[in-house]
C-alpha cells in the first residue's frame, strides 16, 4: 500500500517550507498551501490552527541506515530515551528507527524496512527518501476503524491491533491510528494531533478523517480541498 498523497494541516507553511529546504527535499508553493515531495510520495500542508503533533515517517533504503544517520544528525536534532537515537521495530517489523524534530512540533521518522531490497548508496541525500512510510491518524475508535478498513482492503499489519493502537497496510505504507491524547514515540509529552487528515493510496482507497469522526473512505480528491472539520 503505497501512501501517494498525504494532506496534514500546519500552523506555519513558512516553517515548513523552511525546515524541508534545509533537509534538501523538492519544496513547492501553491498558494495557501505549500507540497513537499518525499520520493514516491508527497505531503500536502494547509495552514490552519490545531492542537497536538503529526507523525510522518519516510522510508530510507535498506543497508543505509548509518549514513542516513549521520546525513540527518547534521541537520537536524535527533529525539532520544536514555541517549538512545536508533530504535528496533517490533519484532514482527523487522525494522529500526531514527526519529527527529520536524517542524511545528511533527513527531518524523526514518525506518529502515530490512524486508524490502537493498540498495547502496555512496553518500545519503534526501533524493534518497523512498517514500512516506506511515502517517499517524487519529480516530476515537481504533478497533472500530480497523474493521472499516479491512472492508477497503487494507488489512492490519505486525502486531495484533490494540484498543489504541494498530498499524494497518504493509511493508510499503501504513497508517497508524491511535487514539487522541497518545503521546508519538519517543516522546512522553506530543499527543496526536486530534485534526482531519486525508491519504490518497496505491490500493486506489483515499481515507479521509474529519476530526471527531470515524476513518471512512471517501471519493473526494485531496489536490481540491483543504481539511475542514
Amino acid at each position: 500500500m503505497r501512501i501517494k498523497e498525504a494532506l496534514l494541516p500546519t500552523r506555519s507553511t513558512s516553517a515548513v517550507v523552511a525546515f524541508f529546504d534545509r533537509l534538501g527535499c523538492v519544496v513547492t508553493r501553491d498558494g495557501p498551501s505549500v507540497t513537499v515531495r518525499i520520493g514516491l510520495s508527497e505531503v500536502r500542508f494547509v495552514e490552519r490552527d490545531f492542537d497536538g503533533s503529526h507523525h510522518l515517517a519516510f522510508t530510507i533504503p535498506t543497508g543505509t541506515f548509518a549514513r542516513a544517520h549521520q546525513w540527518l544528525e547534521q541537520r537536524t536534532p535527533l529525539l532520544s530515551i536514555d541517549d538512545r537515537t536508533e530504535f528496533e521495530g517490533p519484532e514482527s517489523w523487522n525494522s529500526r528507527s531514527m526519529y527527529f524534530d520536524g517542524p511545528d512540533g511533527q513527531v518524523l521518522e526514518l525506518i529502515e524496512r530490512r524486508g524490502l531490497p537493498s540498495r547502496h548508496v555512496e553518500s545519503f541525500t534526501a533524493a534518497d527518501l523512498e517514500c512516506v512510510s506511515e502517517i499517524g491518524v487519529a480516530v476515537p475508535d481504533v478497533l472500530a476503524a480497523v474493521t472499516t478498513l479491512r472492508a477497503a482492503g487494507i488489512q492490519p499489519y505486525g502486531n495484533k491491533p490494540t484498543g489504541d493502537f494498530a498499524a494497518v497496510g504493509d511493508i510499503d505504507g501504513l497508517l497508524i491510528l491511535v487514539t487522541p491524547g497518545r503521546a508519538w514515540f519517543p516522546t512522553t509529552s506530543r499527543h496526536v494531533a486530534d485534526t482531519p487528515v486525508t491519504v490518497n493510496t496505491s490500493v486506489e482507497r483515499e481515507l479521509t478523517r474529519g476530526a471527531g469522526k470515524s476513518l471512512q473512505p471517501a471519493n473526494a480528491n485531496p489536490a481540491e480541498r483543504a481539511p475542514t472539520d
